[in-house]
Order: structure tokens, then sequence, then C-alpha cells
């Protein structure tokens, strides 16, 4: 396990920092997405639907439902086990036109069992402004199994949420004139002041300078007036493929519960000492029992009996690490120690607790 987990690391840690398109690293101010949901109906489900009783507002929409379409339910007892009301959300990407399909995912929000096989019937799905962007309808395509006896039920997955692709039409655009911009501005993912002034000097690079000027760690901002382009979408399309060199800060990632650890290359640790040894404490009962003489007037006893002991075999010694130690030689060193990657966790916390690890230490 440790010399796969070395592997691991060695595999993480490239030998230098390679360039990445500016598409990949930034966000661009006006092209983004808008989330959609509405509140629907699934039908045709085969005895897995919400039980009327324990989801009331599963009837009261499937009785407006019918009312619209001119069947007068109104006194009448009906209590369907094919139907389920769901949640349906989506995302509506930008530039997104009026009759192109978007995916949508449907979940339920009743007692159904399943929503296989199962249709979403016609669901509008409005946006945070109120207003209906887009219709959801189609047949679900659910990821989970459950089967279920008199005595026995077994489900795989979450058969109660599925998607419909391109299950919902474009009814509406957002109003955004992308093409009256003067000014763009590029949103780092990972804010960074190294990075965001190497993407402004690639970008004055391309176009000339003074285009392209740095508000802060997380903002560059382009003067579209002096790129002397057509229209934005021109200079998006020019400078998306540029690549730069981001930089990153040194972090150590750990994951106690799978015991995973993940290091950046530029983690650094002082010179500091690492001792690691296994100490078990053994205490064990062992009870006896004492009767009395034949025809005595005695009685019975448990006379207890203890041993107790300590073992502290195992232990590796003490390990020094140097000063400027780099991310392959904290690995080895870690492993020459011969521990369990759940103990190699417990001394990068004491290293870190010890002021000698020079990186952000992110425990998960």
């Amino acid at each position: 396990m440790i010399r796969a987990l070395l592997a691991l690391f060695l595999l993480a840690m490239p030998a230098m920092a390679e360039p990445i398109r500016l598409k990949d690293l930034v966000e661009f101010d006006g092209v983004r997405g808008n989330d959609l949901v509405g509140y629907g109906l699934v039908v045709g489900l085969n005895g897995t639907g919400d039980g009327l009783r324990n989801a009331p507002f599963t009837e009261e929409i499937m009785s407006n439902l019918l009312e619209r379409l001119g069947v007068n339910v109104t006194g009448e007892n009906f209590r369907p086990k094919n139907v389920a009301a769901v949640f349906v959300t989506a995302r509506l990407p930008p530039f997104a036109r009026a009759g192109g399909q978007i995916d949508v995912t449907v979940s339920a929000i009743g007692d159904a069992n399943s929503l296989l096989g199962g249709t979403l019937i016609m669901t509008p799905l409005n946006a945070a402004d109120g207003q209906i962007y887009a219709v959801a309808q189609g047949t679900i395509i659910a990821g989970g199994i459950s089967a279920e006896g008199e005595a026995a039920r077994v489900v795989q997955g979450v058969p109660t949420a599925g998607m419909i692709p391109s299950g919902a039409r474009v009814e509406r655009e957002v109003e955004f004139d992308f093409t009256a911009l003067t000014t763009i501005r590029l949103a780092l993912r990972s804010p960074d002041f190294t990075t965001a002034a190497r993407i402004e000097g690639v970008i004055n690079q391309e176009f000339g300078q003074g285009v392209a000027f740095m508000l802060d760690a997380g903002t560059v901002a382009m003067d579209l007036d002096r790129a002397n382009m057509p229209s934005p979408a021109h200079v998006i399309g020019r400078i998306e493929n540029l690549v730069v060199e981001p930089e990153t800060r040194a972090r150590v990632v750990v994951d106690q519960r799978s015991g995973t650890i993940v290091m950046g290359e530029d983690v650094r640790i002082s010179r500091v000492a690492v001792a690691q040894g296994n100490l078990t404490l053994r205490v064990e009962e062992a009870p006896v029992v004492v009767q009395p003489n034949p025809f005595s007037e005695g009685e019975t006893i448990v006379v207890p009996r203890s041993s107790a002991s300590i073992d502290q075999s195992g232990g590796t010694g003490l390990a020094e690490v140097q000063a400027g130690t780099d991310l392959s030689q904290v690995v080895a060193g870690l492993n020459a120690l011969g521990v369990a990657p759940n103990d190699m966790i417990d001394i990068l916390k004491s290293i870190n607790a010890a002021g000698a690890l020079h990186a952000e230490f992110i425990v998960n």
C-alpha cells in the first residue's frame, strides 16, 4: 500500500508547470448560465408512485391538471399509485436561443419508491425572476434499480431521481446585448496575483499595451475599444486559446475517511525530526472458579486473575527531514518510516502543528 501511495504521489508531481488555455482558467463576464426549476407530475409508474394519503399535494396537482384538460374530478375519490410529484431542475446555457433543447433532472419529492418507466407531463421551468424560460416533458431515464418481495427489498442506486436528455425546449431568451459591451472582465477560477499578472501580459502581447489591466487577484479587465476588433465575440474567440502558466499555492489535502493524501509540487518542509512507533496495551482476564469440598458448608466463589502487558515493538525510530525538503524527498522520507497512510496523515498533522510544513493544510 505504501508503494502504491508513493507511486500516486510521484505521478501527481509534474516536472514543471504546464501552460493552460485561458478558457480553462477564467470565466468571461456575461458568459454564464441560469438555473431553472419547476414543479410537475410523473405518470405511468408501475405502482411505485406517491401514496396520496401521505402526499396530498400530488392529488391536488393531478386534479388541477385534469380540470385544465376538461375532466371534472371534483368530489371523486380516486387514489392511483402510478403518479408522483417531482421537482424538475435544469441549467439554461449562455446564449441559448428559443427552440433549443436542454437536459433536465427529475427528483421525487413525495414517498414514491421509483420513477423508472415514468413520463414527465408538460412542466414549465422558471428562473429566479419568476419568468418561464423553458418547458419540460418526456420519458425519464432513472439511474437506479428497485425490487421487492413480501418480506425483503433491494435498492441499487437512486431510483427516485433521473434525467431526460434534451427534455426541455427553450421558450424565452435571456435579454442581454453582448455586442454592446465596451469592457469585459475575466474572472479567475482560482484567484492569484501572479496568474492575473501573467494573463494581463499575454493579452497585451497579443493586442498591444493598455488593452488588459489587472484589477485584483481574481479579475483582469479588457478595454474592447483598444482591441480594435469587430465585436466582443471576436475578442474572446481570439484570446480564449492563449496559453498561460498558472501559479498555485502550496497545498496538502488530506481525506481522513479514505486515507488519501495529495500534495502540490511546491510543498516545502523545514528541518524537523519525526518518530513513529506502535504502542500496544494488552489486559487479559482469566478468572478461576473455586469450589468447596463435597458435603462441606462452604460456597463457590470466583477468584479474579488478570494479566497486563505493554508492547512498544515495531517502532521506526527517529527520522530527520532536512530544511528545504521538496515533495519527492518528503514522500521518500515518510515512506522510509514504513507507516500506513492513516499514520502518515497523523505525521503530517504533527509536522504542520510544529510549524515546519510550509503549505496550506486542508483536512476533509
